[in-house]
């Protein structure tokens, strides 16, 4: 069995998303634990609502190793997926879990990626600079913002009617339709 541990910020509609289908797939993959570093997330009634454990730990917590690690290794994680989580990884985390720590990005990336850019910014500047396309981006997390390498692109086309609102709602889909996909077949890859 493959353990995932799923790092939140926000209201955790990637994050339920992810468990649902991994509660309702024959894989030997499930996700046992979400991390959420605000106390007010909308995941916590999610992860609750699905028997999902799920534990704050401010950035602090974190960023120590000697307090999310011994976490991490009690729920005996294999692999961490990024919904929403507004925190870089720490670099402890990385060297410990190599190729196995993976985020999704509302752009094709490398365009849109970087500091500053998440959410409905993403979005926005999109529309603002009047593109053609958007997407989605999922890709293995380094220490730098937004810089790792790329697993899975897939793309929806902007039209100049497109609103920054509109556009959330069509990557919002594509999340949803892929994200979980991508981490099944990317923890699959690595037996």
């Amino acid at each position: 069995m493959k353990k995932i541990a799923i790092f939140a910020s926000g209201n955790g509609s990637n994050a339920e998303n992810i468990i649902k289908f991994f509660q309702s797939d024959d894989s030997d993959i499930e996700v046992v634990l979400v991390i959420c570093n605000r106390k007010d997330a909308g995941v916590y009634e999610r992860a609750h609502r699905l028997n999902t454990e799920i534990l704050y730990l401010p950035k602090s917590s974190i960023n120590d190793e000697n307090v999310l690690m011994p976490i991490l290794e009690k729920y005996k994680i294999d692999f961490i997926v990024l919904a929403g989580f507004m925190l870089m990884i720490p670099s402890f985390i990385l060297s410990r879990f190599p190729n196995s720590v993976i985020n999704i990005h509302p752009s094709l990336l490398p365009k849109y990626g970087g500091k500053g850019m998440y959410g409905k910014f993403v979005h926005e500047a999109v529309v603002a600079a009047g593109e053609k396309e958007s997407g989605i981006t999922i890709h293995r997390v380094t220490d730098k913002c937004d810089e790792g390498e790329i697993i899975f692109q897939t793309s929806i086309p902007v039209s100049k009617e497109d609103t920054p609102e509109s556009v959330e709602q069509k990557i919002h889909r594509l999340e949803k339709e892929y994200f979980p996909k991508v981490i099944k077949h990317t923890i699959l890859l690595k037996k």
